[in-house]
This record gives structure tokens, C-alpha cells and sequence, in this order.
């Protein structure tokens, strides 16, 4: 891999570890909260749906979403690596593959919102 696509890979996965670091610790919270009956105020369907619907909305979704993935992606060839598995070539395609294609679905779901 060349330097330049390597510090590509490497600023997605930082800045997919921040934003997961700050805002899915919140998500839990709240689901937790609502799983025990309780919905917060802007937290009803609606409110959701209206958020989502909106330009911003889908691009702040899509950009939390885009980066968790390629955190993800990155942290299981890590992984994979250290439980011994060698092939990192075929490994990095498929994780990477797979990050793209959740980043393709994403896209077009929030389009379809």
C-alpha cells in the first residue's frame, strides 16, 4: 500500500473512532431509555423521521455512519492480523469491500427517506 492511500485509511479510522468514541455512548443512553419506557422529547417518530428527511439530517447521518463503518473495517484487519491470519491483501479487500458496500446502502437508503 502505498503512503497515500495509507494515511487515507488511516484518517478514516481515527475519525471514525472519534465520532463513535462521542456519540454512540449517547446512543446506547438513550435507547436505554427509551427501552425502559421513557421517550425523550424529540425522540418520537416523527421528530426522527423529520430529521432524517432533512438534507442535513441525512448528511449528518450518513457521515456518522460512513465513518464507524471504515473504523470498523480497519479495526477487524487489525484484528484478523493479530489472531495470525497473513493474508492481509485479501483481507483488507474484504473488510474494505464490505465497508463500501454498507457506505453504497447507506447512501441509498437515506435517499429514499
Amino acid at each position: 500500500m502505498t503512503i497515500a492511500r495509507k494515511s487515507v485509511v488511516w484518517g478514516l479510522f481515527a475519525a471514525g473512532g472519534t465520532v463513535s468514541a462521542f456519540l454512540f455512548p449517547v446512543v446506547i443512553a438513550l435507547f436505554l431509555l427509551v427501552a425502559l419506557g421513557y421517550v425523550p422529547p424529540g425522540l418520537e417518530f416523527d421528530s426522527l423521521h423529520a430529521f432524517a428527511s432533512h438534507w442535513l439530517g441525512k448528511s449528518a447521518l450518513f457521515l456518522v455512519i460512513f465513518l464507524s463503518l471504515w473504523h470498523a473495517a480497519h479495526r477487524l484487519r487489525v484484528v484478523f492480523h493479530d489472531f495470525g491470519v497473513r493474508r492481509d491483501k485479501a483481507v483488507a479487500n474484504a473488510v474494505y469491500l464490505v465497508a463500501a458496500a454498507g457506505t453504497a446502502l447507506t447512501a441509498f437508503y437515506l435517499y429514499r427517506i
